[in-house]
């Protein structure tokens, strides 16, 4: 199947093979620095007839690298954080009768299902995330490409959504919506 966000995937493939690379030549120069490497001349000038730099340009350029290690490493773990952050709910008007929790992905899971029966979508996933005071849910639907986005999105706002503000006891329930079209528009096969 192939990714209709080519960028992204040739963002991650360039920076991958950079990084390996990057790490060839680390290991390359510690190989070499240790004397591993025998086919190179450790105790050997890097440039032939040039004297050793000043001993404050190698403690900057080391300094230089980990800053620059570090913002890679924050990158790549941005990457992975794909949704918001999800808690449990607390549910109660009066502690002395008892509270209710529930899961915040319990609470949608049903929302999901049924906009993933949705005519033309082909597979949902929502997120709830914030609190009951300052609630936000994020809705990720893969779409058929010849999906009628505008139906759907009416079928939200009429139906799913008050119904799943309902369930919860909301006054508003602020949506994101996310539609990423599948390449193609047959029916899946299980």
């Amino acid at each position: 199947m192939t990714s209709l966000n080519r960028p992204a995937r040739l963002n991650r493939g360039l920076l991958g093979f950079f990084g390996l690379l990057l790490l060839a030549a680390g290991g390359f120069a510690l190989g070499t620095h240790s004397g591993r490497l025998t086919w190179v001349d450790h105790s050997g000038l890097l440039l032939p007839g040039i004297a050793s730099p000043p001993a404050w340009s190698l403690y900057a350029t080391a300094a230089g690298a980990i800053v620059a290690g570090l913002l890679a490493l924050r990158w790549l773990v941005a990457q992975l954080a794909r949704k918001p952050k999800t808690h449990t709910w607390h549910f109660e008007t009066d502690p002395s009768q008892g509270r209710t929790e529930i899961a915040a992905s319990t609470a949608v899971a049903p929302f999901a299902e049924e906009v993933s029966t949705l005519p033309g979508v082909h597979s949902a996933r929502a997120t709830l995330a914030g609190s009951p005071h300052s609630p936000v849910l994020a809705l990720i639907m893969r779409t058929h490409q010849s999906s009628d986005l505008q139906a759907i999105r009416e079928h939200l706002d009429t139906a799913a959504l008050p119904r799943l503000r309902t369930a919860l006891d909301l006054d508003t329930l602020p949506l994101t919506v996310e539609y990423r079209p599948t390449p193609t528009t047959g029916d899946r096969v299980h």
